[in-house]
């Protein structure tokens, strides 16, 4: 046994991903303090492979077992790292369950990360994959990244800048083999300035009787939302939401709801590296489009081939039903894709990482 990380051959992976994929993986690395990190990727045979950088398991799709070495952190500190009058920087490691820093943040009084509740994964994910809900997304509570740099074989840290954020998007996951995300710092504030104007959290506050609501309450509202839409992995297995919502020009936005009033439509804010695409308005001209809504009306949403299907609750949700093998999940996911875009002439991307096959 080697300080500060654990090696073990051969190591089963279906508990490690919420899909429930049996992925086998030849090393698994499991870091207990990020000190070690140079140690563990000197090994010859990791140095010489690729390496896959597993956290919660909750946003990859095993379409075959990995090829290399599986990364696992389990450091899983968080603290108050500075604070200036009301506007606080929380640090946590990359190893720590991301619902438990949002609750732990909330316990402090602090307001920023409510509409992120009850995401699944870890917070060294969380920069990956920029995830978002209910009209937030991380890149926007993000203060700086600490990740090592495989090319470099140094720690750094990245502003929000550096990682090149984008929609459930980064630097980090456009070049998943030279970072491993180390910890996350996040700017939070004392002063509660609440986003309650996504579909749904409003009337959720309502039900539960909360007119002036807090940082809590907002988190509470969203933790009962996604417990009714979103099946539990612990319960069958999933990945969340399968999908992206699809980005298009304005123009073929409009098209549609010409032939398709119902369908959502959002307007696409600009991220800073676009701010010459927007208008006077501070809009794209770009629109989002619902891709549950499309994939919904292709009638895929309660779909089941053998163990693999689509959940009858929330069409963005594919779902293993018991023994459904990746292969079997992803060829489920491409023939959804390949109608949505035969019907609307929109193209899908998939949100998780897809390991051993392309999209």
């Amino acid at each position: 046994m080697n300080p500060g990380f654990r090696q073990r051959r051969d190591a089963g992976l279906r508990s490690r991903n919420t899909f429930g994929i049996g992925a086998r993986a030849p090393l698994l690395l499991e870091i207990d303090d990020p000190a070690a990190l140079p140690l563990a990727l000197a090994l010859p045979e990791v140095s010489a492979g690729p390496v896959l950088v597993l956290g919660g398991g909750s946003n990859l799709l095993f379409a075959a077992d990995p090829a290399g070495t599986v990364l696992a952190l389990r450091n899983q500190r968080i603290a108050l790292h500075s604070e200036q009058g009301d506007s606080v920087v929380v640090r946590a490691d990359a190893g720590l369950d991301w619902h438990a820093c949002v609750q732990w943040t909330l316990a402090q009084g602090l307001c920023g990360l409510e509409n992120l509740s009850l995401i699944p994964g870890t917070v060294g994910a969380a920069p990956i994959q920029n995830i978002g809900a209910y009209g937030v997304e991380v890149r926007d509570r993000i203060h700086a990244v600490e990740a090592w740099d495989r090319e470099t074989a140094m720690p750094v840290r990245l502003n929000p800048d550096d990682c090149a954020f984008a929609y459930r998007d980064s630097r980090f996951k456009r070049e998943p083999d030279r970072w491993i995300v180390l910890a996350v710092e996040f700017a939070l504030s004392r002063t509660p300035s609440l986003h309650l104007d996504y579909a749904g959290i409003a009337a959720e506050l309502e039900s539960m009787g909360i007119d002036t609501p807090g940082a809590k309450q907002v988190s509470e509202a969203v933790t009962r939302i996604r417990r009714r839409k979103l099946p539990d992995p612990a319960a069958i297995g999933n990945a969340g939401s399968f999908f992206k919502n699809p980005v298009v020009p304005a123009t073929h936005a409009d098209a549609l709801l010409g032939d398709h009033p119902g369908l959502p439509v959002f307007p696409v804010a600009p991220f800073p590296a676009d701010a010459a695409l927007h208008d006077a308005s501070g809009v794209t001209g770009l629109r989002k489009l619902s891709a549950a809504w499309l994939i919904d009306a292709c009638g895929w949403k309660g779909h089941r081939d053998g163990d693999a299907g689509v959940s009858a609750d929330h069409a963005l949700v594919l779902v293993n039903h018991g023994s459904a093998s990746g292969r079997q999940l992803l060829d489920l996911a491409r023939r959804i894709a390949a109608s949505v875009e035969a019907r609307f002439g929109v193209a899908l991307e998939p949100e998780p990482r897809i390991i051993g096959a392309d999209w």
